[in-house]
């Protein structure tokens, strides 16, 4: 797996996600509670763009903006129907000002 930088620690601020696009699969990278995470940005009940879908820095979740269910930012499982099926997490790690998210595909 490679270590690919994603964004500036400015470019996503607390409470928020950004859609990043590494090898043309789309990655959404959200920024809570001063942690990064990256998951799938394709709902895994809809395809619908979980980067489009509100952070929940207390809950640690990203709502899909369709049909609302939540994902958990720390495993990727869904927390509420209509999704059942977790979207793909992926590690991410932070040098200087520097996101980066590990993806090999």
């Amino acid at each position: 797996m490679a270590a690919v930088q994603v964004a500036t620690v400015a470019e996503i601020p607390e409470g928020t996600a950004k859609t990043v696009e590494i090898n043309g699969h789309k990655i959404v990278v959200c920024h809570a509670e001063g942690t990064f995470y990256a998951l799938d940005d394709t709902c895994s009940h809809a395809e619908a763009s979980l980067g489009e879908g509100e952070v929940d820095s207390d809950e640690l979740t990203i709502e899909c903006p369709r049909h609302g269910s939540q994902f958990s930012l720390e495993t990727g499982k869904p927390r509420n129907l209509p999704a059942y099926e977790p979207v793909t997490t992926y590690a991410v790690s932070v040098q200087d000002d520097a996101v980066f998210v590990e993806y090999s595909g």
